[in-house]
């Protein structure tokens, strides 16, 4: 599960060591920590990283499975999530320090910035392969936050980014070693961290609000 740790002004949050699917309960672990991160005094930045082979995974399509009758919700929730890391008042980080596919790289993009691992790992969007179609919230946040054909090409050939190529199409903002990823967020978030909240927050909010509005509409968070 989720663990939150605090470096001086920087919070880290690290999503788990196995595949940290969004199960209901790693949902509401992941709230928790960002609740704690708005309410702390004084300047503050997040980097979110996570132990392992992978960053994320994305939907846990095993707990759908038994829970196809709260797929609406789940959906909702993830959405949820989405709008509310793209928004949030604080600087903020993803370290990628392996794998981060579908519902995991959406959740990679909502944030201000991303560092990847430069020599193993892969960022991508596989629905075109594995037959589940984008929600309309997913779409918006996807488009709204990578170049034009870049998200064209990583939503419809579910192409696989190592670390260097994801840099060169602008999916990510810098790329490190093995074990420096962690380090190189923290170096990258921290001079931000005395951003003022509240005018963070409402400059996002602004910047995105199309997205937002996509991705908290209940009717847009049909899968298929």
């Amino acid at each position: 599960m989720p663990t939150l740790q605090r470096d001086g002004e920087v919070f880290v949050l690290d999503l788990g060591a196995d595949e940290n699917r969004f199960h209901p309960d790693w949902l509401a672990s992941v709230n928790a920590a960002l609740d704690e991160v708005e309410a702390a005094d004084g300047p503050r930045a997040l980097v979110t990283s996570a132990t392992g082979k992978f960053w994320s995974n994305g939907l846990d399509l095993d707990w759908l499975g038994s829970h196809a009758d709260q797929l609406q919700q789940y959906v909702i929730d993830v959405h949820a999530l989405f709008a509310r890391v793209l928004t949030l008042p604080v600087p903020n980080v993803a370290a990628i320090q392996g794998h981060c596919f579908a519902a995991g790289a959406m959740l990679a993009l909502a944030h201000d910035f991303r560092v990847m691992r430069a020599d193993r790992g892969f960022f991508c969007l596989p629905e075109a392969d594995i037959q589940i179609p984008f929600t309309f919230g997913m779409s918006a946040l996807i488009q709204g936050r990578l170049d034009k054909q870049t998200a064209h090409e990583a939503m419809t050939t579910a192409r696989r980014y190592g670390g260097s190529d994801a840099a060169a199409a602008r999916i990510v903002d810098a790329v490190a070693d093995e074990g420096k990823v962690l380090a190189t967020a923290v170096e990258l978030v921290r001079p931000l961290a005395g951003k003022p909240a509240a005018t963070l927050g409402t400059i996002k909010s602004r910047m995105y609000a199309d997205v937002i509005t996509a991705l908290r509409d209940p009717a847009g968070a049909a899968l298929g």
